[in-house]
């Protein structure tokens, strides 16, 4: 079922094992497939080239259980000889399956604070062990199959517990929602330290294992690099699936084995995997990707996010090739990422390509030499969907931030759109570049190089970089450009714990004052934990600009609002280019508070109640 490899790519006695870790059954009160058997998982990870996978419901071991059940039934019905036909075709296949497929027990167990750790366990493991840790670990019999457990042990006691039964200890999708690692959370510092580097830890699951080396990735962050994370961590994929194929509607719901790991072992046995993850050999797992048909229609699921970015067109009246130029800054100010030029992030909108792509590509190139600053290597590819050729741009993260958008904009990415710096973020980035050392310059060319006749691989420090420096004032440095950007800044931010009453993205309107004519607002920024004061309505924040606007011009009538007990759903809409996004209402506090622009990640717990519930089968 693994991949082919030469003899070179694979040792002797060694083969690349396709690995889904994460996988939900029934048993899970959250499945969305509840007609869905044991016996369809197995054939679906057949079908997905699966050769190891584990059943991890959350808090509870029963869809394992239930399995070896049935099977155990069937076997009894066959030994006195009265197994019906159908009966006999699903031991039959059961048999087979399990002869080609490790199926491995374990479960997802929810920590103190919804932290969600995996405990996979060996083959043979009795179901009675596992469910006695579960009750070891504080979660009610009466809750297993829940992920809302209540009061349970906190992380650190959880990873010693089940290290200690033989378990393979991996935090679960640590770079999202219930993850150890806390992105976007703005606190933890010595806690995320220590959930994510305790020796007890064998390995990370991350979501964003395949986006790339420009990509803002765990696996790199946790590469062992930084001084306060020194250990290096195992980082896999798991499809994290609560259903048995990816759900149409939601793109990002995948099923059994479309968010796989595979790993280069001996032998299909837990022994194999536990002896790799408690190594120093980190090139024995790589994430399976399979090739898209079309790259540009499958990045467009995802759409316009802090990592890649859609433009229709490289030019318009209003902003020439501005719009382009502020997202390759915006990008290489964060960690990077990916431009497609020719494209929008609307699915349903045909794509339009780019008519002539080499002078699109030259002409661009040109525009990044004389207008960013420092010099910014960006890679311009062409690729092809529907019969159009659209530019894809490569934005590495860059080395000698802050760079800067003539005359002198910094500018970062943020969930969908690129605006600019705060004063923290500018003052981050200069004290950053002062630390790290700076690489050496190359010499200046003799001559810009010609762009190749396919238009590919073209880099933006050298196309057309002479006659373009030699008819234009160079840009001003970038301290120059920092210190004039900070003089002009008046926005304040600071940061303040999470509210747990409120959704964990999207903007609240705490106050406002108006002074000399005009209104400041201080908005709750609920994705990053900050109150920000002093906004006016004509910010660059996309989000916060929407906030202000609808709180000015759509005031809440709570008559109008689809309440659950203290939580309300106002209204919901899908910006341009964007994801669907909530303004939610919450009534505990006695005077309503709404929560702007929530996207479907932010809204947890209570929330998720007013998510679009799946159709029934």
């Amino acid at each position: 079922m693994a991949p082919s490899a030469s003899a070179a790519e694979t040792p002797p006695g060694m083969a690349w094992r396709r690995v889904d870790l994460h996988l939900h059954t029934p048993a899970s009160c959250d499945y969305q497939d509840p007609h869905a058997t044991a016996l369809d998982m197995l054939r679906r990870a057949e079908e997905q080239g699966l050769d190891i996978v584990a059943f991890t419901d959350h808090n509870s071991v029963r869809g394992y259980a239930d399995m070896w059940r049935e099977i155990e039934d069937l076997e009894l019905l066959e030994y006195l000889k009265r197994l019906e036909s159908a009966e006999a075709e699903r031991l039959h296949d059961y048999r087979r399956l399990l002869g080609s497929m490790l199926v491995l027990p374990g479960f997802e167990f929810t920590a103190t604070f919804g932290f969600h750790i995996l405990a996979i366990f060996p083959e043979g493991t009795s179901v009675r062990l596992m469910e006695h840790l579960l009750l070891l670990l504080g979660v009610p019999e009466e809750r297993f199959g829940s992920g809302e457990v209540g009061a349970t042990s906190d992380v650190l006691r959880a990873y010693e517990v089940l290290a200690a039964h033989g378990a393979l200890v991996i935090g679960a999708h640590v770079n999202s929602t219930h993850g150890v690692a806390m992105q976007g959370l703005r606190f933890g510092g010595q806690t995320k330290i220590a959930y994510t580097q305790d020796e007890h830890l064998h390995a990370l699951e991350a979501t964003d294992l395949a986006l790339g080396p420009h990509r803002r990735s765990t696996a790199r962050f946790f590469n062992g690099s930084k001084p306060e994370y020194p250990r290096r961590m195992h980082v896999i994929q798991g499809s994290d699936a609560h259903r048995l194929t990816r759900d149409p509607q939601r793109e990002m719901q995948p099923g059994i084995g479309d968010r796989a790991t595979e790993a280069l072992l001996p032998a299909a046995s837990f022994a194999a995997l536990k002896e790799l993850f408690q190594s120093d050999d980190f090139e024995r797992t790589r994430p399976y990707v399979p090739a898209p048909a079309d790259p540009v229609k499958a990045a467009r699921i995802e759409g316009n996010t802090e990592i890649q970015v859609f433009h229709e067109s490289l030019t318009t009246k209003r902003t020439g090739m501005n719009h382009v130029l502020r997202d390759i800054v915006g990008l290489a100010n964060r960690s990077g990422g990916v431009i497609f030029v020719g494209a929008s992030a609307s699915e349903k909108r045909p794509i339009p390509g780019i008519v002539e792509p080499e002078t699109a590509i030259a002409e661009l190139s040109a525009e990044i030499v004389a207008q960013i600053t420092p010099s910014l290597p960006v890679t311009i590819d062409t690729v092809e969907s529907d019969g159009k050729t659209v530019l894809a741009l490569t934005i590495e993260e860059g080395a000698e931030k802050p760079y800067a958008l003539a005359p002198g904009a910094i500018l970062v990415r943020g969930e969908t759109e690129s605006t600019p710096a705060t004063r923290d973020e500018i003052v981050a980035m200069v004290t950053d570049s002062v630390v790290r050392p700076q690489p050496v310059a190359a010499p200046e060319p003799a001559a810009p190089p010609t762009p190749s006749p396919n238009g590919r691989s073209h880099n933006g420090r050298q196309t057309g970089q002479r006659d373009r420096r030699e008819n234009q004032t160079p840009p001003r440095s970038p301290v120059e450009a920092v210190a004039n950007t900070v003089a002009a800044l008046d926005v304040v931010e600071e940061e303040v714990a999470p509210d747990p009453a409120a959704p964990t993205s999207g903007v609240e309107v705490v106050h406002a004052y108006e002074q000399d004519g005009v209104v400041y607002y201080t908005l709750r920024d609920l994705k990053s934990h900050h109150l920000v004061h002093n906004v006016t309505r004509d910010t660059d924040r996309r989000l916060w600009r929407s906030a202000i606007s609808q709180y000015e011009d759509q005031p809440v009538d709570e008559e109008k609002v689809r309440w659950q007990g203290d939580l309300g759903l106002w209204r919901t809409y899908r910006p341009r280019g964007g994801e669907r996004r909530y303004n939610l209402v919450y009534r505990g506090d006695g005077d309503l508070r709404v929560f702007y622009g929530v996207s479907e990640v932010g809204m947890r717990d209570g929330w998720s109640g007013f998510l679009p519930q799946p159709a029934a089968h």
